[in-house]
């Protein structure tokens, strides 16, 4: 088990290109808790569990780009702003909640649009539905794939591996031979 457990860690760091290219456009960012199960515990920012930052490019009309993650100490500026800085270009527009982590990014160079949640109609899923649909399905992943027993100490390869899968779509050359190109599509 050990063997099989070091090849997949340096498969999951081997799977990171160092030259990748930012983020660019409009980007979602927030953050978003990763671990257990805790009952009776504080709720939100104020818990014990892992906090990770996700970045999201949004396409017009609709649908999302590429994915950045990095497992981060806090929620703070002094944690968020470098991330942004080193996920996505300057100019971009970043999409975030009313957190005041997020409230230098303007001096950065970028253009901040903030939704505060908590006074919108809309719920957080609906107002900023990449972040939160990549989280879900981050969580959903780390329950199914490894039962949960993610250790903070590996947390960032795992999210690599993770960026890797949801970033990395093989060419149709490359796919299995069982899965078949929707009908009405040309090759």
């Amino acid at each position: 088990y050990r063997v099989a457990w070091s090849m997949l860690q340096r498969f999951r760091v081997a799977m990171v290109r160092a030259e990748r290219e930012q983020l660019s456009g409009d980007v979602e960012v927030d953050e978003a808790l990763v671990g257990g199960v805790e009952h009776g515990g504080k709720p939100g920012r104020g818990t014990d569990k892992c906090i990770v930052a996700i970045a999201v490019e949004v396409k017009q009309p609709k649908g999302f780009g590429r994915i950045r993650m990095r497992h981060i100490p806090d929620a703070s500026d002094f944690s968020l702003r470098p991330f942004v800085c080193d996920m996505v270009t300057t100019g971009s527009t970043i999409l975030t909640d009313g957190w005041s982590g997020y409230s230098r990014l303007s001096q950065c160079g970028y253009i901040h649009k903030k939704t505060i949640v908590s006074s919108s109609a809309d719920p957080a899923h609906v107002a900023m539905p990449g972040v939160h649909r990549i989280a879900s399905l981050l969580k959903r992943w780390i329950l199914g794939t490894h039962q949960g027993s993610v250790s903070d100490v590996h947390l960032q390869s795992y999210l690599e591996e993770f960026t890797f899968r949801c970033n990395y779509s093989p060419p149709p050359e490359l796919r299995p031979s069982g899965i078949r190109q929707p009908s009405g599509l040309s090759a």
